[in-house]
């Protein structure tokens, strides 16, 4: 038996949202905003969930890598925005650490708090600062199941010289989050309750 291939692609709206591959987004709003877009966008679109992320050179402020959730279409529990992101980055660069000598600080900006797998994955990707949006309350008021973290996982992160910036927009990431509920958006997780 051969097992089957499994190839990641970011949805072809994409490369339309994004015509300028070596923008720069100086402020960390600019960049948030531009985030929040692709998740509004990919579930828009129907290409997956209402989670985006970008990685940034956090000098000048220019995309690296987008981010979005691709779970449903692609039947991967894994690939999550951050995750995705972190792909595409890693491919981008040429090096499986995003810290590696000779590359650029990077900055991972997320539509909302990591999940438990994407904080697991946050330090072994050479990301420098993470920059938040909604809150994981936000994603689990409205049915997503984010998987146990360490209590404190902002100082966590802090400890491994990882800054952390909360609640950049977060009024404007959860308003898509209650949209993608209200347009009848699958809430995905293997959570089952009795």
């Amino acid at each position: 038996m051969r097992y089957p291939d499994f190839v990641l692609s970011l949805p072809s709206w994409i490369d339309r949202f994004l015509p300028e591959p070596e923008r720069v987004y100086p402020s960390i709003q600019e960049r948030m905003r531009l985030v929040i877009q692709l998740s509004r966008l990919n579930f828009e679109e129907g290409t997956g969930g209402p989670f985006g992320a970008g990685i940034f050179d956090m000098q000048t402020g220019r995309l690296i890598a987008p981010g979005v959730n691709l779970v449903v279409p692609s039947n991967c529990c894994i690939v999550h925005a951050e995750m995705v992101a972190i792909m595409i980055a890693q491919q981008a660069m040429g090096s499986y650490d995003l810290a590696a000598e000779g590359l650029p600080r990077c900055e991972m900006v997320v539509s909302t708090e990591p999940c438990a797998m994407c904080l697991g994955a946050i330090p072994w990707s050479g990301i420098r600062r993470l920059v938040c949006a909604a809150r994981d309350e936000d994603a689990r008021s409205i049915g997503f199941d984010e998987g146990a973290k360490v209590p404190d996982w902002v100082a966590s992160l802090e400890e491994r010289n990882i800054t952390v910036v909360r609640d950049v927009c977060r009024s404007e990431a959860g308003a898509v989050l209650r949209a993608y509920l209200e347009s009848g958006g699958i809430i995905y997780n293997s959570r089952r309750t009795a």
